[in-house]
C-alpha cells in the first residue's frame, strides 16, 4: 500500500511517500479500515520532532491520528462493525503513552473496534475526518473539568480545532450561560457564529486583564499563566498543550469511539458544526505542504488529506 513514513525525527523533510508498505495485519479486537480521508493534528508533528521520544513506538512510523474510512476486514471478536461500514475515529488510543506504528496517512490501517465510530450520514468522509481528535478532546477536557449547565467558559483559540468544539459543547450540549473565545482579527465573527457570546481579539485585548473572570478557562494554545488569571474564585482552568499552575490541571485524551457516537445525534441535526480549514483538502502526495502549513499554527479549524488513493 502507499504510506507516508519516516524513520528518523526532524522536520516534514523526513517525511517519505512509499508505495510498497506491507498493508498492515490485525488482531481479533480490530479492524481494517480502507482510509478515505485524514486529518492532521499538532501532535502529529510533536512526535514526529521527537517530543515523545520516551514512549514511542519503532520505525518507521506511519503519522496520523484521525481517519474516515471504510471497514474491509473484521476482526474475530469484533460484535459492533462489519465489512462495508463507514466509520470515523482517533486510532491513538493513549496518543502519547502508546503512540502506535500504524497512523492513518495510509491507505489502510488496523484500528481498534472501541475507537470507531459510525460515520453521521449527514457528512462526507472529508468533514469526519476533522471530527474525532479534537471533538473528543474538547469534551474530555469540559468533563474533567466538571462543566454544567448554568456556568461560563473561556475557550483560547476558539477558531481552532478543539476550540470550535469546545465552544460549540460547552453552549449547545452541556448548556453554558456564557461561552467567550480569544482568535486573531480575522476570526471574530467565526467564533460568534460557532456560539461564542464573547468574542476577544487577542491582538487588541489580553483577556487576562478584563474584569469578567469564568468558572473554567479551556487553554488550548499554551498560556497557562495568562489562563489562570482569568478564572473565577471557584473555577478551574484546562489545559492540553502541558503543565498549568493551580487552579489548573493538563491532560492527555484517552480516544474512545463511545463519545463520538454519544456526540453522534448533534452532529447530525447540525447543532455541532464541523470546521475545516479553507486551504483543505491537500492531495495524499502534498502531505509535506499540509504539515508545513499547520506548523505555522494560523489554521482555521482542520487541516484535511483526501483522497487518500
Amino acid at each position: 500500500m502507499k504510506a507516508w513514513q519516516y524513520d528518523e525525527y526532524g522536520d516534514v523533510n523526513v517525511l517519505k511517500l512509499s508505495s510498497d508498505v506491507p498493508v498492515p495485519t490485525i488482531n481479533d479486537d480490530q479492524v481494517l479500515v480502507k482510509v478515505v480521508a485524514a486529518a492532521l493534528n499538532p501532535v502529529d508533528f510533536k512526535r514526529r520532532q521527537g517530543y515523545i521520544i520516551a514512549t514511542d513506538s519503532p520505525f518507521p512510523i506511519i503519522p496520523g491520528h484521525d481517519l474516515a474510512g471504510i471497514v474491509v476486514k473484521v476482526g474475530s471478536n469484533v460484535k459492533s462493525l462489519k465489512e462495508g461500514d463507514e466509520v470515523y475515529g482517533d486510532v491513538m488510543e493513549r496518543a502519547l503513552a502508546e503512540p502506535k506504528q500504524f497512523g492513518t496517512l495510509a491507505e489502510y490501517v488496523p484500528v481498534d473496534e472501541k475507537l470507531l465510530a459510525l460515520k453521521p450520514k449527514n457528512l462526507d468522509f472529508l468533514q469526519a475526518a476533522a471530527i474525532p481528535l479534537a471533538i473528543e478532546t474538547a469534551y474530555e477536557g469540559l468533563e474533567r473539568a466538571g462543566f454544567s449547565e448554568g456556568k461560563s467558559i473561556l475557550v483560547m483559540n476558539g477558531a481552532g480545532g478543539v476550540g470550535s468544539f469546545a465552544i460549540q459543547l460547552a453552549k449547545h450540549v452541556f448548556g453554558a450561560s456564557k461561552v467567550a473565545a480569544t482568535s486573531s482579527t480575522g476570526k471574530i465573527e467565526l467564533l460568534k457564529s460557532l456560539g461564542a457570546d464573547v468574542a476577544i481579539d487577542y491582538t487588541k485585548e489580553n483577556f487576562e486583564e478584563l474584569p469578567d473572570k469564568y468558572d473554567v478557562v479551556y487553554d488550548c494554545v499554551g498560556q497557562p499563566e495568562k489562563a489562570v488569571k482569568a478564572v473565577n474564585e471557584t473555577g478551574v482552568a484546562v489545559s492540553i498543550t502541558g503543565p498549568i499552575p493551580e487552579p489548573g490541571f493538563d491532560f492527555v485524551l484517552t480516544a474512545n469511539g463511545s463519545m463520538l457516537t454519544k456526540l453522534g445525534p448533534y452532529l447530525e441535526s447540525g447543532k455541532l458544526k464541523v470546521l475545516v480549514d479553507p486551504k483543505s483538502p491537500y492531495p495524499f502526495n502534498k502531505v509535506k505542504e499540509a504539515f508545513t502549513y499547520l506548523e505555522t499554527h494560523r489554521a482555521t479549524g482542520k487541516i484535511i488529506i483526501y483522497p487518500i488513493p
